[in-house]
């Protein structure tokens, strides 16, 4: 019986006519692409599809940051060489904002879970957090000593995480618009870092080829995983929080922490991944080299901290004949592994409104940054390139409430394992050779 393969490459295409520098996958659905390139031009796409959704324009200089947020992955905001930062409304194919402050490169964003805010962190070395309804920077976060290469909000909104070139990974307070603490572990560059969906849990990635996982609890290291063939480049949890994917040069690993273990591997052929996201039981990963981008399909039930729908107990690695045997049925729905340890929280936290949330945010004016004040940027422009596509995604016909709940889309569908045709040359050779 023919069997498919748990990781495979799904396309390769083209994005833009000069060198994409950075990509980011829609987190919520796993089935949007945004990408940004020499070209100044920030394009949407569809996984699984080959042309261009949206192109938006408007940038001077090439994007080397791009992001989506909203509920609904309507918006998308992009940040330049030029230290500019835009945000558009898919929705309403228009530009939302246009924010300057910056003095270099913007290498990383997010956007606040709740609030009307975004941050931005630069190779200036700086972090600040933008109020898009006030169209300014309200806070400029310093202390890191070189560029800020990724942030992310803490799932209640309340911190925001940042890591650098500089080794060093920094917990923001945003309520009283300071440091909480600083980890300091990492040997080399931190590229990534991710807060566990559920726990007060942070995980980083680094160039020291290492993934770390920190206690927000007791702001301490929890362990360490690798070392890596290669710089980490990506780190995600899985939506249940029940293990880490982390994503390298070519390579996949899928991690539990306490205690550090490695459940299972996957050589990718993805190079230098730069982002990844769970849809229908299948990891999306996505890089880009030159002027195309890949995307990859990895099968997670078929993961061996998955296999069985059975927590591993040990930190001993199934081998591949047992994790063929202990596959689950497709239909069965994987159980993450729970973690050892019970630790507290986001919804410990005292329950409030994002209106709340949003008031708790320390508001600072800064005196450097210049607003872009106008109400209209007639520079930038969305341009929808496939209309029926984008319809789909962005303006679906109904918005109603109904009784049914609306249909995921279908995952995609795994090629068969390659055959082994120097095996299968020897068995028709002997075959012939019976019946000379």
């Amino acid at each position: 019986m023919a069997t498919t393969k748990r990781a495979w490459k799904l396309q390769e295409y083209v994005a833009h006519a000069g060198n994409v520098n950075c990509l980011a996958l829609g987190h919520k659905s796993g089935r949007v692409i945004v990408t940004g390139g020499d070209d100044k031009k920030v394009n949407l796409w569809l996984v699984g599809k080959p042309n261009c959704i949206m192109s938006l324009s408007g940038h001077t200089t090439p994007v080397e940051a791009v992001r989506f947020g909203g509920a609904d992955e309507s918006m998308v905001m992009a940040g330049s060489m030029s230290g500019a930062l835009k945000i558009w409304d898919l929705k309403a194919a228009k530009i939302v904002r246009t924010l300057t402050g910056h003095k270099a490169n913007i290498r990383s964003l997010d956007f606040h879970p709740f609030g009307a805010f975004v941050a931005s962190g630069s190779l200036d070395t700086n972090v600040k957090l933008w109020d898009i309804r006030r169209k300014g920077c309200i806070f400029t976060y310093k202390g890191h000593c070189g560029a800020v290469n990724c942030l992310r909000f803490s799932p209640d909104g309340r911190w925001l995480a940042s890591a650098g070139d500089d080794s060093l990974i920094k917990l923001w307070d945003l309520t009283a618009g300071k440091p909480l603490t600083d980890f300091r572990e990492h040997s080399a560059a931190v590229n990534c870092v991710e807060f566990h969906p559920n726990e007060f849990l942070l995980a980083s990635g680094s160039s020291d080829r290492t993934v770390k996982f920190w206690d927000l609890e007791t702001l301490k290291l929890v362990s360490s995983a690798g070392e890596d063939a290669g710089p980490i480049r990506t780190v995600f949890f899985h939506e249940e929080g029940g293990c880490l994917f982390s994503g390298s040069q070519d390579m996949l690993k899928v991690y539990g922490w306490e205690p550090s273990r490695c459940y299972d591997s996957f050589a990718m052929g993805w190079a230098k991944v730069a982002d990844t996201a769970i849809a229908q039981n299948q990891l999306i990963g996505a890089s880009f080299n030159q002027t195309n981008v890949l995307v990859y399909v990895v099968d997670i039930k078929r993961c061996q901290s998955f296999a069985n729908n059975q927590p591993l107990t040990t930190s001993t690695p199934l081998s591949n004949s047992e994790v063929t045997e202990k596959e689950p049925h497709p239909s069965s729905k994987p159980m993450p592994v729970p973690s050892a340890h019970h630790r507290k929280a986001y919804t410990d936290r005292p329950s409030t409104q994002s209106t709340k949330q949003s008031e708790e945010v320390k508001v600072e004016t800064d005196e450097e940054t210049s607003m872009w004040a106008e109400d209209e940027d007639v520079d930038s422009v969305a341009e929808i390139r496939d209309l029926v596509d984008y319809r789909e995604v962005f303006q679906p016909k109904s918005k109603k409430l109904s009784r049914t709940p609306p249909k995921d889309r279908e995952p995609f569908t795994a090629p068969p394992e390659d055959v082994d045709t120097s095996k299968a040359y020897c068995v028709l050779r002997h075959y012939k050779c019976l019946n000379v």
